[in-house]
């Protein structure tokens, strides 16, 4: 029996992938840009076991087994490594063995946390180990037929999937923009408002947008274009304001256009617009852009914050979304770091009643914030920009003789 065990992470789209022009395929109408989250905070784990003795293929999804033969997109990405395999002539394991796959997430999967993306793209990064092939461009092609995104989890940093022009999707490929090295202080809190399985999923949403959506064709010819080259100009010259004006804008067309759909898509709730309303007002209170939400398709909000704002953020969504489990682990997870208290009282020294907090020669007057009304959010995960999948050691195995190890 020969092994291989990898993680991948998650990536949060910036331009955002909505509508495709090939189903089959997953080609999509108009390019994006997302940013790979840490794997240490957020990823897929998968092990893939070969061996001659395995009298069928059999995979197991957070513990569950799932119909292995019967599921048309993890076909196509076995079929596709296979015959990559073929096509570079060495294999380090016989194509003829059935394979035992056991994949977990360390997030809730399919609630708008882009968990396809790092599942595929794990799924697909484990068997290219397996087998014995290099990451490359190719790896991409078939990672974006398990899930579109997945194409854009193979790399860490910024990454760019061009739709590509080609009806075969052979230039749909993604590509990094910039590891993960040239913008290190760029971290992410995540707002989970809803863990929940969302009710429309990401692929009846984008066949509903691309057979009515009478705003997605102005945004694929005229919007995506242009800001997809702001953006990365943006991003190689480390211009935060410039980034999330743009990133906030592309959240807010991309909804509009879910909204747009008929019957529409509706993924954001009350209190995603409530966090929306605060990260604009908390801006405004500072006298500059600090931070930038960006919604995929679902409530759970992003925001985008360079590590040295973190705590000024953080104390002032403890202000506005105040928690009765605010001090607890289980509230703020992931990156450790001490949870600012909600800021209450006077500055010291103020000579005021406005409430204020400081941090890098910024204050943050908090009388113009709203509060909302306790326990809205489930939780927070504190995480920073990340590398692409990497592999692990036997030891980190998910199966034991070909069976999942229990979690």
């Amino acid at each position: 029996m020969i092994s291989a065990t990898c993680v991948a992470p998650v990536n949060i789209a910036l331009i955002k992938y909505w509508g495709k022009r090939n189903e089959d395929l997953i080609l999509p109408v108009n390019d994006s840009i997302s940013m790979t989250l840490n794997t240490n905070e957020m990823c897929a784990k998968t092990t893939i076991s070969a061996s001659e003795k395995f009298e069928r293929n059999r995979m197991w999804l957070n513990g569950d087994e799932v119909d292995f033969e019967e599921n048309v997109r993890l076909m196509r990405c076995l079929k596709g490594v296979q015959n990559l395999v073929l096509a570079n002539g060495i294999s380090k394991v016989p194509l003829s063995w059935k394979l035992h796959i056991a994949s977990r997430n360390n997030f809730p999967t399919a609630a708008g946390l882009a968990s396809s993306a790092a599942g595929y793209a794990c799924l697909v990064f484990t068997l290219a180990r397996l087998y014995g092939l290099p990451h490359n461009e190719e790896l991409t092609t078939i990672a974006r037929q398990g899930s579109g995104s997945a194409c854009r989890s193979l790399y860490g940093g910024f990454v760019h999937w061009h739709r590509g022009v080609l009806e075969n999707g052979s230039d749909s490929v993604a590509v990094p923009v910039v590891p993960a090295q040239h913008w290190p202080n760029m971290h992410v809190l995540i707002l989970v408002v809803n863990d929940a399985r969302k009710k429309t999923s990401s692929t009846l949403g984008m066949q509903r947008a691309v057979t009515t959506s009478t705003l997605l064709q102005q945004r694929v010819t005229d919007v995506v274009p242009h800001r997809t080259k702001k953006l990365i100009d943006a991003i190689n010259t480390r211009n935060f304001t410039e980034f999330a004006e743009i990133t906030m804008r592309e959240s807010n067309q991309f909804h509009a256009i879910a909204l747009d759909t008929f019957p529409p898509c509706i993924y954001m709730n009350d209190v995603s617009h409530a966090i929306v309303n605060f990260v604009h007002s908390y801006n405004e209170a500072a006298g500059t852009i600090l931070t930038a939400y960006t919604f995929d398709a679902g409530p759970n909000a992003c925001l985008y914050v360079l590590e040295e704002h973190v705590p000024k953020l953080l104390a002032s969504i403890n202000e506005a979304f105040p928690n009765d489990i605010a001090q607890s682990v289980e509230y703020l997870q992931g990156i450790p770091m001490t949870t600012p208290s909600p800021v209450s009282g006077n500055d010291q020294g103020s000579g005021d009643s406005s409430k204020k907090c400081t941090n890098e020669n910024v204050k943050i007057n908090h009388s113009t914030i709203d509060t909302y009304p306790k326990n809205l959010l489930k939780y927070i995960i504190h995480t920073k920009i990340g590398d692409g999948p990497r592999q692990m050691t036997d030891e980190d195995s998910l199966l034991s003789d070909g069976l999942p190890i229990a979690n």
